[in-house]
């Protein structure tokens, strides 16, 4: 082995050339390499002394291999083993170590690499199969050739095909190559009756392999036309058959052929063939028999050569249709019966509806029905046929509507007729009374369709089963058998619709038991439409909500739960409630808020959001101004109760305090209010006299009084005298309080209308004044004038001639007297002997307090100015009288 190897080196080396670009070299050049292998490569050193096989290195794309790979031949040669595990192609490198020098100056001479190209032998090609068709009305030169091809290929390494044709005992013999796994051979004629034999060769760089071959007769390989002109003959004596006529599609002297023949009715996808035994020979019609009158059947025909194992079946002839003449219904119509409640309440309507006999045999034209009153036996011999005509395409016919009353029975027989016969009676009873239902009724959707399970009822055999479904005015229903426990709707259902499902048992004579009823959807979705809300009520911290159910078409799903969400614009909050509520009180609300809410509808496939409702809480709950005005009215009620209660209790601490008393002038210790009055001397009484201040003065006559105090006493003008010796209302009970005793007007004239608004009590004053306080022995005329006052005038002022009697009576009783005396004029003393005897005579003139009664003939000497000394004389006489009466009650 190892002579071998040098001997290849030595080769190599000679084919290099004398000034060669690189040290290294490694053998072999460009390999293709099976994948999965193990694979050698030689790395050899040429003139040059500078490196060994131990400087060498060997890197499989951008790795290292590990030294344990390598195998060293002499000092310029190394061998590398590596395993071919991946299909992509790479590169192998042998190269020199980092040495100084020489190496590492020239590094380009120290390194070279080989392509390694990888791939897949070629499999042995299957299942190896070729047709020649048919063309025209001989068949066809070309042979059409295709196979499985077994194994792997990659780009780099690719597998080419070449299809073998040798036709035997001639030699024609023909070839085509290709990449794909099927091809074309032509033949200069197609070999009829002879062998031939055909086979596919597999081949690329790593290997070939050949396929089974073919040796066969030539009409091993045909595939016919299909028959032509199929033709269908239907025969009215015969409504169960119809008559297939067709024709060869190829002369018998090139070939014999079978045919076999499928059938369905029209729009049906399931098929029925004919049994091979049948039609396994050379004819050219046939008579399907056992078909379903008034039915339109489709045919088929296919051929293939008689020879068994031989050739190919042809295609499938086109469609040949026709329709199977009437017959008499076959079996009796589908009655049912829809129950609704009546107009009256011991009445119902039920409504005899019935579709077409399943094997009706042609076009139903009328049916014929009659009702049995089962309670009125009297009447069994005179029940009538009613016949009632179809005039409609409908699948279902409703014959009549009946009111039925409660706890009646009847019983319906119809049957169907159409061109050929009558079908067989259908019997249906609606019990007054209805008989047991099944039990454990289940309905649920299952691969696109509504599944039914239930158990029968107990202690009464049933005859069959009627499973009915209606979705809004959509009703329909099928039959079971007495033995089904589960089943599927047969009818055509919709998706999101509800439907609500009811089997129904039929007993023996057709009596119908009580349905169980179980409502379900094909497929559920979200609701097309959300609730609507309205505000039912609402208050100060409440709102009252109701909406209505969605309709059932707008569903489209169980409804699982309602949510409700409500937000016054800063937080929003939702509440949940189940399905069957639809009303709710929001509760915990702020008073005069805007509260915005709407309702989320949900299924189990998701939600659907209902239109926004706004409203607005109140500022008051209802009831709540009505209670304020209550409660202010009833407290106010109280408080005034309670007043009224305190005044009557309390009136007289409450007159004290808000009515003061007045005193009476009328038992005032002045006795008279003018002179030109009788004097009328009355004795004060005790409580009245701290409030008067009495001085002793002389009175002089007018001419001494006017000379003297000229200027000090003017009536209008200075006011001391009244207001120190006045007692005027709102003073104590002594009239102490200080009181204008005449008006500060100017004008005399005025005098009378300042009396009639404002009255006065009682002033005196002295004619000579108070300035000399000396005692005279001329008896003074006294002059009284009124405060004023708003009180009404007394008795006396209104009645002087009763004052004047009274007058002279008081003058008879008492002695007439001074009651002032009056010092020198325009003298005041200074003496203190004269101010303890003037303080004496006032305390002795305080104990009997008698004033001296005014002469008609005195007169006031008060002048008012320097102008006249007549004008006491001129004075007019007083106007007031004396109070004789007291105060009239205010």
């Amino acid at each position: 082995m190892e002579s071998a190897t040098l001997l290849l080196l030595a080769c190599l080396a000679s084919a290099l050339p004398a000034r060669g670009v690189s040290h290294l070299v490694i053998a072999p050049q460009s390999p293709v390499l099976e994948i999965g292998t193990n694979f050698m490569a030689t790395c050899m050193i040429f003139n040059t002394s500078e490196v060994t096989a131990d400087d060498l290195d060997w890197k499989l794309s951008e790795t290292i291999i590990p030294k344990e790979q390598y195998t060293k031949i002499n000092s310029s040669a190394l061998n590398v083993t590596i395993r071919i595990t991946t299909e992509n192609s790479e590169w192998l490198f042998c190269l020199c170590k980092e040495k100084p020098g020489y190496v590492s100056l020239n590094k380009g001479k120290f390194i070279h690499g080989i392509f390694l190209e990888k791939g897949y032998r070629p499999g042995k090609p299957e299942n190896l199969s070729c047709i020649a068709h048919q063309d025209k009305t001989v068949i066809s030169k070309i042979i059409t050739c295709k196979w499985d091809p077994v194994g792997r290929q990659t780009t780099g390494v690719p597998t080419t095909y070449t299809l073998n044709v040798k036709v035997i005992p001639s030699g024609e013999f023909k070839i085509e190559s290709t990449s794909e796994n099927s091809t074309q051979v032509a033949l200069e004629i197609f070999p009829d009756h002879l062998n031939m034999e055909i086979w596919v060769e597999a081949h690329n760089i790593l290997g070939r392999i050949e396929s089974e071959h073919l040796k066969e007769d030539a009409g091993w390989f045909v595939k016919t036309n299909p028959p032509s002109n199929v033709i269908i003959i239907s025969e009215e004596s015969f409504p169960t058959s119809l008559l297939i006529n067709w024709t060869h599609p190829i002369a018998e002297p090139y070939l014999k052929l079978i045919y076999k023949i499928r059938f369905c009715p029209q729009g049906s996808q399931s098929w029925t063939d004919v049994p091979p035994a049948d039609t396994a020979k050379d004819i050219q019609s046939f008579r399907l028999q056992n078909l379903q009158p008034d039915t339109v059947y489709v045919v088929q025909v296919s051929c293939k050569n008689a020879r068994e194992r031989h050739g190919y079946w042809s295609d499938w002839s086109t469609n040949a249709t026709k329709i199977t003449p009437e017959d008499k219904p076959y079996s009796k119509p589908e009655l049912w019966k829809f129950v609704s409640d009546g107009g009256n309440i011991n009445e119902q309507q039920v409504q005899i509806i019935c579709k077409d006999p399943v094997f009706a045999n042609g076009k139903i034209n009328r049916f014929e029905m009659k009702i049995q009153d089962l309670e009125d036996k009297g009447k069994n011999g005179s029940w009538k046929w009613e016949s009632i005509p179809v005039n409609s395409s409908s699948s279902q016919h409703i014959l009549k509507e009946i009111h039925l009353a409660d706890k009646k029975s009847i019983k319906v027989y119809v049957s169907a007729f159409n061109s050929a016969g009558q079908s067989p009676e259908a019997v249906l009873v609606i019990p007054a009374k209805e008989l047991a239902s099944v039990e454990e009724l289940k309905v649920w959707p299952h691969e696109g369709q509504l599944q039914l399970g239930w158990k029968p009822p107990k202690g009464r055999p049933v005859s069959e089963y009627v499973v009915e479904w209606v979705s809004g005015n959509q009703r329909d229903w099928q039959r079971e058998n007495r033995n089904t426990r589960h089943t599927f709707i047969k009818g055509t259902l919709e998706k999101f619709v509800c439907y609500n499902v009811s089997v129904y048992p039929v007993y023996n004579s057709g009596y119908i038991g009580k349905p169980a009823s179980q409502e379900a959807f094909l497929e559920q979705d979200v609701p097309s439409d959300g609730p609507t809300i309205t505000l039912i009520a609402k208050g100060s911290n409440d709102a009252e909500l109701a909406w209505t159910e969605i309709p059932l078409h707008s569903r489209r799903g169980f409804i699982t739960n309602y949510t409700i969400f409500y937000t016054s614009g800063t937080e929003t909050r939702a509440i949940t409630v189940p399905a069957n509520v639809t009303s709710y009180t929001l509760r915990s609300l702020a008073q005069n808020t805007k509260y915005d809410t709407w309702i989320q509808v949900s299924t189990i496939k998701g939600s659907t959001k209902g239109i926004n409702h706004t409203f607005t809480t109140l500022k008051y709950a209802p009831g709540e101004i009505e209670g304020i005005v209550v409660g202010v009215s009833l407290g106010f009620l109280f408080i005034v109760l309670m007043t009224m209660l305190l005044c009557i209790y309390k009136k007289d601490v409450i007159k004290k305090n808000f009515w003061p008393q007045i005193p009476n002038p009328g038992e005032s210790t002045i006795g008279n209010w003018s002179p030109d009055c009788p004097i009328k001397a009355e004795t004060p009484k005790e409580n009245c006299l701290s409030g008067i201040s009495v001085l002793d003065v002389d009175v002089c006559d007018g001419k001494s009084v006017f000379e003297e105090d000229k200027a000090s006493l003017p009536l209008k003008k200075d006011k001391y005298l009244s207001e120190e010796h006045s007692s005027g209302i709102g003073g104590s009970s002594c009239m102490s309080s200080p009181r204008q005793s005449v008006s500060d007007s100017d004008e005399g004239g005025d005098m009378a209308d300042t009396t009639a608004s404002t009255v006065q009590y009682s002033s005196v004053v002295a004619s000579n004044g108070y300035k000399g306080q000396t005692p005279s022995s001329q008896p003074q005329q006294a002059i009284f004038s009124r405060s004023e006052s708003t009180q009404p005038l007394l008795d006396s002022e209104e009645n002087p001639d009763m004052l004047l009697q009274e007058g002279s009576r008081q003058s008879q009783r008492f002695p007439r007297q001074a009651c002032f005396t009056h010092t020198a004029r325009n003298k005041i003393s200074t003496d203190p002997a004269d101010s303890n005897q003037l303080e004496m005579e006032q305390q002795e003139v305080l104990e009997p307090l008698d004033f001296c009664p005014l002469e008609e003939d005195s007169e006031q000497t008060t002048p008012a100015d320097s102008h006249s000394a007549d004008w006491l004389s001129e004075a007019p006489v007083s106007s007031y009288m004396p109070q004789l009466g007291g105060y009239r009650p205010q």
